[in-house]
């Protein structure tokens, strides 16, 4: 009763309690992630039948608004899809470690693209994907060992990464994930009503064993990432993806997604799980951490059922990716100096991961980040640590975002971090941390 009366939920029918929640959520009167009332409870308070307010939360988890978890019962989703997304705010005087996003100065200058380009107008019926993109791409892919079956243009990678699972998965199916995994893709779920099946890893990717038993169990699904896994920097080597593509052969109905969105800039080379002769999979290479965040495009490539799926979704929908981005994307890929500049923006971030990671080993605190934009520090705990490396003027992200049922961790992006820096956060790290308290686990 309290919980109804603080949240003001109300109705007296599943529309309208829907309506109620709906609207507590976006007015943020009903904060993300609240634990809500058992369906039994609500019904009593607000005098309709249990049935009734079942149906409400399973309208509400279909939406994605709610995340039922078992016996810890039904909680409002930690990113529903009905409310804005506000901008992350750091407190003025802290150094910014907590967004993922590349150097600007390690990113081509597009100004310096105007000349090159024809921004022609494009209409209606017209060819909606790029043939010398989708060429270049296929280079890349190809270069990479990974088979160019089917290609297709998409808005960035996670758009790229929903459209591929809801070519395949409905709502209520169960998909493995890593874990940890990227915080957003866990959102993700909640928005199309998927249950994420927690697969460990360690610093080359998801460990076959555990990846097997979570298979054999049903998932319609799996999503991984190959190289520059977000949070821990994770990647697959020949050994890792060999052993997975085994067990992944094992069961062939089970949608593979490769979610390689750091491309050239992670620091190590592209290895794949997926080949020709497995039935459902796909590979999304984004352009947003090599190229930039603002050019919304991705290319994925798989299977041709996957891909003419995706395509044919895309074009009831957005249609086409703007050929304004595509020839922008498309007169990077072409030049020389663009190329020379990723191989330098790769080095850079590798020298980065680096100075952390040793500047951590010196204190005895293991960190983990063997490719990306990322270094990850297991910790006991999360909350003080970062309480205090706040007061010392660091801003990091906390783990818990990105772990389902993995250990406590924080989470450095080390894309603007210099050397000189790296060594002040290590000192403020390990004099923040108690000797008991440092851990040297995933």
């Amino acid at each position: 009763m309290k919980v109804v009366l603080q949240y003001l939920i109300a109705g007296d029918d599943a529309r309208t309690i829907v309506d109620s929640i709906e609207d507590g959520v976006q007015k943020g009167s009903i904060p993300n992630g609240a634990m809500l009332p058992t369906v039994r409870a609500l019904a009593t308070a607000l005098r309709v039948s249990p049935t009734t307010v079942a149906a409400a939360y399973r309208t509400l988890r279909t939406r994605g608004v709610l995340s039922a978890q078992g016996r810890r019962g039904t909680r409002i989703s930690a990113r529903p899809p009905v409310a804005s997304r506000p901008a992350v705010s750091i407190p003025r005087g802290l150094r910014n470690l907590i967004q993922g996003s590349p150097d600007p100065q390690l990113l081509p200058d597009l100004r310096a693209l105007a000349p090159k380009l024809v921004l022609r107008p494009r209409l209606y019926g017209e060819v909606t994907n790029r043939p010398q993109l989708l060429a270049l791409a296929a280079e890349q892919f190809e270069a990479d060992r990974i088979p160019t079956t089917a290609l297709a243009i998409m808005g960035g990678a996670l758009d790229a990464v929903e459209r591929v699972l809801q070519a395949h998965a409905r709502t209520g199916d169960r998909v493995a994930v890593e874990d940890p995994g990227y915080s957003e893709v866990f959102d993700l779920f909640g928005a199309l009503g998927l249950i994420a099946e927690p697969v460990p890893i360690d610093d080359r990717g998801l460990l076959p064993v555990p990846l097997e038993q979570v298979l054999k169990s049903g998932v319609v699904a799996c999503i991984l990432t190959p190289r520059a896994q977000n949070p821990t920097g994770a990647a697959l080597d020949e050994q890792r993806a060999r052993e997975l593509r085994k067990v992944f052969d094992k069961y062939d109905d089970v949608l593979v997604i490769e979610d390689d969105h750091a491309g050239p800039v992670a620091g190590v080379p592209a290895f794949t799980v997926c080949h020709p002769k497995k039935l459902r999979w796909a590979v999304v290479r984004s352009v947003s951490k090599s190229l930039g965040p603002d050019l919304r495009l991705a290319v994925v490539v798989g299977d041709t059922t996957t891909i003419a799926r995706v395509e044919g979704r895309q074009s009831l929908g957005a249609g086409w990716v703007s050929h304004i981005l595509q020839e922008i994307v498309e007169n990077l890929w072409s030049d020389a100096a663009t190329t020379k500049k990723l191989q330098v923006a790769a080095k850079t971030y590798t020298e980065r991961r680096n100075a952390l990671i040793q500047a951590l080993k010196l204190h005895g605190i293991a960190a983990h980040g063997r490719s990306g934009l990322n270094v990850w520090i297991p910790v006991r705990e999360e909350g003080s640590l970062i309480t205090s490396l706040s007061a010392a003027g660091w801003a990091v992200r906390g783990g818990e975002r990105y772990r389902i049922k993995s250990p406590p961790a924080i989470r450095v992006t080390i894309s603007t971090l210099q050397p000189t820096e790296a060594i002040r956060l290590a000192e403020d790290i390990a004099q923040n941390l108690q000797p008991d308290r440092r851990t040297h686990s995933v």
